[in-house]
């Protein structure tokens, strides 16, 4: 009689790049390694003359004392990342580039490039999926895996397929990853901040006390800086401290939903699967300005800024297979108040210029009295392109498919 087979532990990773904009551009500009450097704001004439200076010299070869120094930025951007060596001065993503100089006026400030990091977002992907196909997009830089059946993925806690998948991403592409490994989605993420950069951590089923309990309760993703604060305010500083809590007593300070998904965190519970393909709920673009704007002193720059975002998202659309039936629009005036308007149409569309044409209208709707600093576009309702297509056929089987479509594809 044969011995029944037992059911491999359940083990999933979470994989995250290490500073990943920074280490793209790092490819780019080695002499750069180890130095604090900041990527944030849009290209700006001193970017461009750079790389006019060096003719047909190559851009690992120009001087360190050449680049565009945080010192000497006035504007109204925003970091987006940091090297390592920049972080230890304080400076971190989403910080006001203008905060971020008088911490580390001696950084280097690099321009967003979103191409670039999208092509290596896509690239280190495939790997993984190459090797373990089991994979949740979680963004351009992090991804969730499921090792639990795939070979190595046991040995060591899954350390050899985390060790495995860290080398085939940098030999493809000289970037680094941290990666945790542990029983769910929860810990995994936690773990993979244990050891970074280029680190690897598992956590174990009997591990809980010993490295989840000790850390913060903001380690948890999901506990924000509010709830953290009243967690601060009731004597709850650790997540072991967390894990003390009746659940009724959460319940009764957090709310049903949220104290019971506490009560569950703290530990160390979470059953949620690795999803291997998600729908996208809306595809949006936004730009907080340099400076902030009037809607009618500054009517032609922002005209122009409006007309760019509907092309980008019109393209966004375009590059990922959509087409949408709500456009909105989102504003923020001088004193950091937001607004949102939206309306949707009887069809669907994805071309910049409907976009354009409907997105004004919403424009139209809002108070523009106040000068303001940010402007986004969003198009949500969304539905697959061969799933539209598919209905027209069906609607109209002899009709011509553009014909039907009257969309600019």
């Amino acid at each position: 009689m044969s011995t029944p087979r037992t059911a491999p532990l359940r083990r999933i990773a979470h994989l995250d790049m290490d500073a990943f904009y920074a280490s793209v551009e790092l490819l780019r500009y080695p002499q750069l390694k180890g130095l604090p450097v900041v990527i944030g704001g849009g290209r700006r004439a001193q970017d461009e003359d750079l790389k006019a200076a060096q003719g047909e010299r190559p851009l690992h070869k120009i001087p360190v004392a050449d680049f565009p120094r945080l010192q000497d930025y006035s504007g109204r951007g925003v970091i987006t990342t940091a090297t390592y060596a920049a972080r230890q001065f304080g400076v971190g993503s989403a910080m006001g580039l203008m905060k971020a100089a008088k911490l580390c006026p001696q950084a280097i400030l690099l321009p967003v490039d979103f191409a670039a990091y999208r092509h290596y977002s896509r690239t280190f992907k495939d790997i993984i999926l190459d090797i373990a196909p089991l994979m949740e997009d979680r963004g351009i830089d992090e991804v969730y895996i499921d090792f639990t059946e795939v070979p190595g993925g046991q040995r060591e806690g899954g350390r050899v397929l985390a060790r495995l998948i860290q080398k085939a991403i940098f030999d493809a592409t000289g970037l680094t990853c941290s990666v945790g490994v542990a029983p769910n989605k929860l810990l995994a993420k936690m773990a993979s901040e244990f050891n970074k950069p280029n680190g690897i951590a598992i956590v174990a089923e009997d591990d809980l006390a010993g490295k989840i309990w000790p850390l913060a309760c903001r380690k948890i993703n999901g506990i924000g800086p509010k709830a953290d604060e009243k967690l601060q305010q009731l004597g709850i500083k650790t997540i072991g401290d967390l894990a003390q809590k009746e659940q009724g007593w959460l319940m009764h300070h957090f709310g049903q939903k949220t104290g019971a998904w506490m009560f569950e965190a703290a530990r160390g519970i979470d059953t949620r699967p690795v999803v291997l393909a998600s729908e996208p709920v809306s595809i949006s673009r936004e730009t907080t300005f340099e400076r902030d704007l009037h809607a009618v002193r500054d009517k032609a720059e922002l005209g122009t800024i409006f007309t760019r975002l509907c092309d980008q998202v019109a393209q966004d659309l375009a590059h990922k297979g959509y087409v949408g039936k709500t456009i909105g629009i989102k504003l923020r005036y001088d004193n950091f108040k937001s607004v949102t308007r939206d309306l949707t149409l009887p069809d669907y569309v994805c071309d910049a210029a409907a976009i354009r044409h409907h997105a004004g209208l919403c424009l139209k709707r809002v108070p523009l009295q106040q000068r303001l600093r940010l402007l986004g576009v969003r198009v949500g309702s969304l539905l697959s392109l061969t799933e539209y297509q598919t209905g027209l056929r069906n609607a109209a089987p002899n009709a011509p498919l553009q014909t039907l479509m009257n969309l600019d594809l």
